[in-house]
């Protein structure tokens, strides 16, 4: 007789089927104190939400985000839509008194990301809660990572290195999409997949970031229009659009407590298909890990005898393991999808115990104010940039 939550999912493509997946998954894997129920799904084109709807498990659908926010049986709202939307949908879920998942980036701007975090702070004083969606924090090799750094098992940071590297249009045919356009996306490969690893090195260390010096780069400026709205040109081909965002980011950093930090964010490397790579070094011993081997976490203890010295793997996937133990035996990895099922194990969790989860809106927007440091140090030269604390 677990207390049902309503869930309404505002987004259905790629993002959204992920979110529901993990909503669907949940309650069968952990005893969950509230039971999700996938209540609406919303989309602006009727048919597709519809049959997106019967594919995903959802019981009904709405052509209008505003209609779910107004239903007295959802409870929370999932925003998974272009960034240039969420602040608008989330604000409006908080002050209706619902529950808000948004995912990330938070927002497209720093303004749009404070008035999101505003939001938030004065809906928690009503007790309603709000997360945004850094799902790779879920990974249970990096929830071990960040243990062990908690533990001072790493010593004093030194330093931090971090990649996320992707190639899917490395090929300049690839055709144009939201993501490549700025007044939706915010920015390219820096806002896309940059603000994973500058969540995920801040969680890992429990350390901010304070200044960056950036370079972005675009490789391709102009790509074809997809087949549904692209235009014969006059010479026969396809029109083009042009591209608004970075392909590319690089930048250094510093952190906290003095570590220095490396980060790069390409869609252009070839061969490179989800690979984000994590390493922090510090005075007692370090870590690495690659989410393309994702069961997986390096530790090197350095106050082992240098005779038998050396990283150790290990496999994450024992029941002591973060999350782990409501899943397969010992060595039978998880995949990509087990960490939105984590996320929403978390924010349901904190919900019903009236705990403020994390990351809170509040991260996001320490996240989107070191994005907008990035890119106003790349406009400047690569000048070194503090980031507001």
């Amino acid at each position: 007789m677990t207390p049902p939550l309503g869930v309404g999912l505002i987004g259905y493509a790629f993002m959204g089927a992920a979110h529901s997946q993990a909503w669907r998954t949940a309650p069968h894997f952990f005893d969950l104190p509230l039971h999700p129920q996938l209540t609406v799904l919303a989309g602006r084109d009727a048919a597709r939400v519809t049959a997106a709807a019967g594919r995903l498990g959802w019981h009904s659908t709405e052509t209008d985000w505003r209609r779910v926010v107004e239903r007295d049986d959802v409870a929370l709202v999932d925003v998974c839509t272009p960034g240039d939307t969420h602040a608008e949908i989330a604000i409006a879920a908080l002050e209706a008194g619902k529950h808000v998942l948004c995912e990330k980036p938070l927002a497209n701007t720093v303004a749009e990301a404070e008035a999101m975090a505003e939001a938030a702070a004065k809906a928690a004083a009503r007790g309603v809660r709000s997360m945004v969606g850094f799902t790779y924090r879920r990974v249970p090799a990096i929830g071990l990572a960040r243990k062990l750094v908690a533990e001072g098992r790493l010593g004093d940071i030194r330093h931090v290195r971090a990649q996320y590297l992707q190639d899917w249009i490395a090929d300049p045919a690839a055709p144009m999409s939201w993501r490549l356009e700025k007044d939706k996306a915010g920015s390219g490969a820096l806002g896309d997949i940059g603000a994973h690893i500058v969540d995920l090195t801040q969680h890992v260390t429990g350390q901010t970031l304070t200044g960056v010096s950036a370079m972005l780069e675009t490789f391709v400026t102009k790509r074809p229009l997809p087949a549904e709205t692209g235009k014969l040109s006059g010479v026969g081909g396809t029109e083009m659009g042009e591209v608004t965002v970075d392909d590319a980011a690089l930048f250094l950093g510093r952190f906290t407590g003095g570590a220095l930090a490396t980060f790069e964010a390409t869609r252009f490397a070839l061969g490179r298909k989800n690979a984000i790579r994590i390493e922090v070094n510090g005075s007692a011993g370090s870590l690495a890990f690659d989410f393309e081997d994702m069961n997986v976490l390096e530790f090197f203890d350095g106050s082992e005898p240098a005779e038998t010295a050396g990283f150790r793997r290990i496999i994450v996937t024992e029941p002591e393991h973060p999350y782990v133990e409501a899943w397969w035996p010992a060595g039978h990895g998880l995949g990509y999808e087990h960490g939105f099922t984590h996320q929403v194990v978390d924010l349901v969790t904190a919900i019903a115990s009236g705990t403020d989860p994390t990351p809170s809106f509040a991260d996001g927007l320490q996240v989107q104010r070191v994005l907008d440091a990035v890119e106003r140090s790349a406009a400047g030269g690569s000048a070194w940039t503090e980031i507001p604390s």
